[in-house]
């Protein structure tokens, strides 16, 4: 059984004449293109610690299975805003999961995509734990609620974005929580 007891979040953008060339240099931004990835859901583990890229990255070989939530999107339309973003909500007890969501939408900004996927990942947390609360409201007052509630004790995102390369190559961004044993 695999259980994932470390992850770390890596993000890149990679431009290229060629779509899939674009993802593999967005892959090579992101510090894991020797990988073989295999995208998963959204759960992080009970107990998952997380750590730095660099630490992340120095636990990695050539040719390695590795297990993500990946966000991912491209265009070759220039000047187009391109982002992905993965959000993660933690809970306070560390016999919890938590939640990680992704997001990959077009025009929007940095932080508007990566608010959005916190957003995300804290309501599917809050939800899960029974934190009462309007799915209606602005963010700023759902978090405010999820935290108050002592049941989540931080939510974070990491967030790419790009605009479409001015030539028409294709330019592709992605955001990434890589799991690890």
């Amino acid at each position: 059984m695999f259980v994932p007891k470390q992850v770390f979040f890596t993000k890149g953008v990679g431009r290229h004449k060629d779509y899939l060339q674009s993802f593999e240099l967005a892959l090579r931004d992101a510090g894991v293109e020797k990988c073989n990835l295999v995208t998963v859901s959204s759960i992080l583990p009970p107990g998952c610690r997380r750590i730095s890229v660099s630490d992340g990255l120095k636990n990695i070989s050539a040719g390695e299975i590795t297990f993500v939530v990946m966000a991912r999107n491209a265009t070759n339309e220039p000047n187009r805003l391109i982002a992905s973003s993965i959000g993660a909500a933690v809970p306070t007890e560390a016999s919890q999961y938590g939640y990680l969501s992704e997001h990959h939408p077009v025009g929007e900004t940095d932080e508007k995509c990566g608010e959005y996927a916190e957003d995300l990942a804290a309501t599917m947390l809050a939800s899960t734990l029974g934190v009462e609360f309007d799915y209606n409201t602005a963010w700023d007052e759902r978090e405010k609620i999820f935290k108050m509630s002592g049941k989540i004790v931080r939510t974070f995102n990491v967030t790419q974005s790009a605009e479409g390369d001015k030539e028409g190559k294709w330019t592709s961004v992605v955001a990434m929580a890589v799991l690890l044993q």
